[in-house]
C-alpha cells in the first residue's frame, strides 16, 4: 500500500518546494495579506508509512485540479502528533498560523480554543451535509460551528483474529455476543492451544483505554456510553467495564508491559496469538503480508456487544481564523470533502471515507466491509482515547486514571477516578 513510487517521488518534490515556501511565509503568514492567497501551508504528522503515502496521494489529486496553488506541506515528526500540537501552539501564539493542519476533530479541537473560523456554506455546503452521516458531521463542529473537514474514519471497536488459532481451539467468532463471551473464548483458546489468547500491550495506557471504552459501549449500550462522555456516567457501568478488562488481562501476553502494538499485532499475524482489539490500522499491517489473507488467514468481528455502533476516530483539516491563504485553503478543504479525494487518501491509509456516498469499489475487501458496516450503523459515537469525545482537560484526567489502573488493576477506585475526570 505504500509502494506507489510516482506519488512518493512527487511528494518528495513537494516537500522540497514546501520548505522554500514555508520559509518565505514565515513571519508574514497569519495576516491574510495579498500575495499569499495561492500559497497553501499544511502541517501534518504523516512523515512515514501509510500516512505518508496517503497525504502524497491527496496532494497529488488536489494539485491536478488546482495547479495554480503553490503547496507547502510540512511533516512534523513525533509520536501521536504531540510535536505537531506543540508546533501549532507556538505558531498560534506567534500569530503565525498555517493554512491548515492535521488534527482529530470533535472536542479535541478545544486545545486551540478560538483559533477556528466557521466554514458553513462555502465549504460545509448542502452536499457535505447530505452525505456525511450524523456522527462525523457532529465531530466537524466546534461550539456549534462547522470548522473542520474529516477525510477518513478509523473504527475503534474491532476484534481481529487469527483463523487457524480459532479453528484449532474450536471457537466460532461469529457466535460471540458479549464481552464475557470473549473472555470465555480466551479460556477455551488457552486450554486447547499454545497461542496467547488476547494480544495486548500495556507498555502504554492508550490501548487499554481503547479496550475499556469499547467494552463500555458493548455493555452499557450507546445510551450508557454517551452518558459517560457527557459527564453523567453510571459508576456501576464504568466499573463493570473495567472489571471486564481485568478479566481479559489474565489472557494477555506475559510480557505485555514491555511490548509494543506492532509486536502484539505481529503475534496474531504469526499465529502466536488468537485475538487483538485495535483500530482498523492493525489490518494495515496484515495487508502487507501476502501469506496472511483476509477471509482466509484472518478475520474480524465488531467487538461483541457493540454491534450497531461504529466507534469513530478520524483525521481532519480545520479552517483557521486569520488564515494566510483564505481562498486556497477553502479550495483545499472543499476538495478534501469530495468522494474522489477521500478514496485517494483512504486507499493508502487503510481507513474509510466519511462520505456515505463514496464509491469504495477500488478499496480492498476489508475496507469495503467496514464501509458497509459504517453506513448500516445505528450510531457513530466518538472515541474517548483519541480525544473526539471529551475535552482535552478531561482526556488528560482519563489518561492519568488508566495509567494508575495498569498498576492497580482496581476497578472500583479507577471508576471513581473516571467519573471524577469531568470535575
Amino acid at each position: 500500500m505504500t509502494g506507489n513510487q510516482p506519488k512518493i517521488s512527487r511528494r518528495t518534490a513537494l516537500k522540497t518546494t514546501g520548505v522554500a515556501v514555508a520559509t518565505g511565509l514565515a513571519g508574514c503568514t497569519g495576516n491574510g495579506s495579498e500575495g499569499a492567497s495561492n500559497q497553501l501551508e499544511l502541517l501534518h504528522a504523516w512523515s512515514s508509512g501509510d500516512g505518508n503515502a496517503a497525504i502524497a496521494a491527496l496532494i497529488e489529486g488536489f494539485q491536478e485540479e488546482h495547479p495554480d496553488i503553490e503547496f507547502a506541506e510540512e511533516p512534523v515528526n513525533g509520536a501521536a502528533r504531540g510535536n505537531l500540537d506543540q508546533v501549532m501552539q507556538n505558531r498560534l501564539q506567534a500569530n503565525d498560523p498555517p493554512s491548515t493542519f492535521q488534527t482529530w476533530p470533535g472536542k479535541t479541537l478545544g486545545k486551540f480554543g478560538g483559533a477556528y473560523e466557521d466554514i458553513e456554506g462555502d465549504v460545509w455546503n448542502d452536499d457535505l451535509k447530505e452525505n456525511y452521516l450524523s456522527g462525523p458531521q457532529a465531530q466537524a463542529q466546534y461550539d456549534g460551528s462547522y470548522v473542520t473537514v474529516p477525510l477518513n474514519i478509523h473504527r475503534i471497536n474491532n476484534l481481529f483474529y487469527n483463523t487457524a488459532v480459532l479453528d484449532e481451539a474450536g471457537v466460532d467468532p461469529e457466535s460471540l455476543s458479549s464481552p464475557s463471551d470473549v473472555v470465555d473464548a480466551c479460556a477455551t483458546i488457552d486450554e486447547n492451544t499454545d497461542a496467547v489468547p488476547f494480544a495486548h500491550q500495556t507498555s502504554g495506557a492508550w490501548s487499554t483505554t481503547q479496550l475499556w471504552e469499547t467494552i463500555l459501549l458493548a455493555q452499557a449500550g450507546i445510551e450508557g456510553y454517551e452518558a459517560f462522555i457527557n459527564g453523567n456516567g453510571d459508576s456501576g457501568q464504568v466499573q463493570d467495564a473495567l472489571q471486564s478488562v481485568v478479566d481479559l488481562s489474565e489472557y494477555y501476553p506475559s510480557d505485555s508491559s514491555s511490548i509494543s502494538l506492532t509486536e502484539a499485532n505481529t503475534m496474531v499475524m504469526e499465529g502466536d496469538a488468537a485475538f487483538i482489539h485495535q483500530g482498523d490500522w492493525a489490518a494495515g499491517a496484515y495487508g502487507g503480508n501476502d501469506e496472511f489473507n483476509y477471509g482466509e488467514d484472518w478475520g474480524h468481528v465488531t467487538y461483541p456487544g457493540s454491534e450497531g455502533s461504529y466507534l469513530l476516530n478520524m483525521d481532519s483539516f480545520p479552517y483557521l481564523a486569520n488564515n494566510p491563504s483564505p481562498e486556497a485553503t477553502k479550495q483545499f478543504l472543499s476538495y478534501c470533502g469530495t468522494a474522489e479525494a477521500q478514496v485517494l487518501f483512504n486507499a493508502e491509509k487503510g481507513s474509510i471515507p466519511p462520505r456515505s456516498d463514496a464509491d469504495v469499489s477500488s478499496l480492498n475487501q476489508f475496507q469495503q466491509d467496514q464501509f458497509e458496516d459504517f453506513n448500516a450503523a445505528d450510531s457513530q459515537p466518538p472515541s474517548v482515547e483519541h480525544g473526539l469525545a471529551v475535552s482535552p482537560g478531561v482526556k488528560t484526567n482519563i489518561s492519568s486514571a488508566f495509567s494508575g489502573f495498569l498498576e492497580s488493576a482496581d476497578p472500583a477506585s479507577t471508576a471513581d477516578d473516571l467519573i471524577g475526570s469531568f470535575n
